[in-house]
């Protein structure tokens, strides 16, 4: 659940000592809780990072507003009494972490990773060490990064785990570039790739491991789930800052704590590294490098969408159907998802992101990630209720569309965290499913649902979950009265002749409502423009 319906806001001392890259990062995590919101206040380093990347009236409009963009002096003065909750951080104590596997809020000291590695059996040579994409891939970040590099080229050291760099933009990459900071990281062997999401969404094709063999790799990624980065399930993911993760791929291991230990090279040379400081904005301004942006036609309406016969990759979009205007009845269910169900389990990236433009072979994953309840030997699998059949997920849910058989799927807590992955809510409203009930979602993915013309709904009491049988038959009652806050009722139809109800809650607002009436948010968009 983390911070699913929350705004975390950071204020405070510290707050004002971290740049405006770094606050950027820290309320990208925010969609790893479920935030509905991260914020920090407005300041001079915000301000600076404007006008530094062209937005100087931007930075104007805000100073001239400094005052409403910063918490009032009764709220830092007694901040207790104004937010829900308050949790203090020290950023004096802080020290290098690293999280995973397979989960972002599994989190550790790097003084603790040894142990712990050993303990758990983690593979503990490191395979690769990956830095970049959007999250951690900033001026300052490639600056703190390749400080840690320079100390270790001054000595003769070389990386011991291949080192990735993927730069977040192509400003970025020609700032670094101009600046002589990718030389640096060059220097001790790291190759740089292309701007681009990367191996953070699996766009990295390994040829240094059998399909899955187990390893350990770093990155400084904000997702680490199961088959994320290259589609091996065998992978341990850990994450870390640039700056550790670069340390770490000179050390080579896990079980070397560089903030205390020597890094040792070739002929016994060691390096005691010291903490990595970088320029928050590059002294002689960003270099916007080659944009490569085409302007569009002023006026798209004319504008034809020329698919090849027989494409594979793109296929044109069919309009999702409108309500009925009937409850829902009958609805079988697909799946009951147990433990963590990321959209990365839901609609897995890597070698399905070709296909981003193809509805139909896209959904052929399909919560192929998704451990069952109902079918625990292998994750992706269902139970075909009319013949009792095992069928991987997509499949099943196929079998059920030709059949004319609308469904329903069960999820546990944070349901659709990770990515805001639109395949992930697109794709069960293709494949015949109707509503998604959880005992909560991550927010991103419930309004993704809601855009899809998905009902997704909540359980009251979190135990109903236990209720729902594989064979069940699924009511869903009380939608010609749907409204915000007013719950609807879910009947269960077991197959021993018992029934069982219980209240589910959703938290559809009059326009989402519409969006589920209309079929999705596009129908009710098309249909509003005549």
């Amino acid at each position: 659940k983390g911070g699913t319906g929350a705004i975390v806001e950071y204020f405070g001392p510290g707050a004002s000592s971290i740049s405006a890259t770094g606050k950027a990062t820290i309320c990208n995590m925010g969609a790893e809780i479920g935030a509905t919101c991260s914020l920090f206040e407005y300041d001079d380093r915000i301000g600076a990072y404007l006008r530094a990347t062209g937005r100087d009236a931007i930075a104007a409009l805000a100073d001239a507003n400094a005052e409403m963009l910063r918490n009032d002096p009764e709220v830092n003065a007694s901040p207790e009494d104004f937010y829900d909750q308050v949790i203090d951080i020290n950023l004096d104590e802080l020290v290098p972490h690293l999280v995973g596997p397979h989960t972002p809020d599994l989190d550790r000291p790097i003084s603790k990773v040894a142990a712990a590695a050993r303990a758990e059996g983690y593979p503990l040579e490191i395979s690769a060490a990956l830095v970049g994409s959007c999250t951690n891939s900033s001026y300052e970040d490639i600056g703190r990064a390749a400080h840690v590099a320079r100390q270790a080229s001054a000595k003769g050291l070389r990386v011991k785990s291949p080192l990735l760099i993927t730069p977040g933009s192509e400003q970025v990459r020609a700032t670094i570039e101009r600046d002589g900071l990718l030389a640096d990281l060059e220097a001790i062997g790291a190759t740089v790739l292309a701007n681009a999401c990367g191996p953070c969404i699996g766009q990295w094709q390994r040829d240094d491991i059998a399909p899955g063999e187990a390893n350990s790799i770093v990155s400084s990624f904000n997702r680490n789930f199961p088959k994320r980065n290259d589609g091996n399930p065998g992978t341990l993911s850990f994450i870390g800052s640039p700056e550790t993760v670069v340390a770490m791929a000179l050390t080579g291991r896990l079980d070397v704590d560089f903030t205390r230990e020597p890094i040792v090279g070739d002929g016994g040379v060691e390096v005691l590294l010291e903490a990595p400081s970088a320029d928050e904005l590059p002294s002689r301004g960003f270099d916007p490098g080659e944009s490569g942006f085409i302007m569009p036609a002023a006026d798209g309406s004319k504008v034809s969408v020329v698919i090849t016969p027989g494409s594979d990759r793109l296929e044109a979009l069919v309009p999702f159907s409108a309500w009925d205007g009937e409850d829902f009845s009958g609805l079988r269910v697909l799946m009951k998802a147990t433990g963590k169900c990321t959209t990365d389990h839901i609609s897995p990236a890597g070698q399905w992101l070709k296909y981003r433009g193809h509805l139909t072979n896209i959904s052929q994953n399909l919560y192929i990630g998704a451990n069952n309840a109902f079918s625990l030997d292998e994750s992706g699998q269902g139970i075909d209720v009319r013949d009792g059949s095992v069928v991987a997920l997509p499949d099943l849910a196929k079998k059920y569309k030709d059949a004319g058989i609308a469904w329903i799927a069960i999820g546990d807590e944070n349901f659709g965290e990770g990515s805001s992955r639109e395949h992930a809510a697109m794709e069960p409203r293709y494949m015949g499913g109707r509503a998604i009930l959880v005992r909560s979602f991550a927010r991103i993915h419930e309004a993704n649902l809601k855009k899809q013309g998905m009902l997704p709904l909540t359980f009251v009491h979190a135990r109903d979950y236990e209720r729902i049988r594989f064979d069940d038959s699924v009511d869903v009652n009380g939608l010609a009265e749907l409204a915000p806050d007013r719950n609807l009722t879910v009947t269960l139809h077991h197959t021993d002749g018992t029934e069982e109800s219980f209240e589910v809650h959703h938290t559809m607002s009059e326009e989402h409502i519409g969006w589920f009436r209309a079929g999705s948010a596009l129908n009710l968009l098309a249909a509003q423009r005549g």
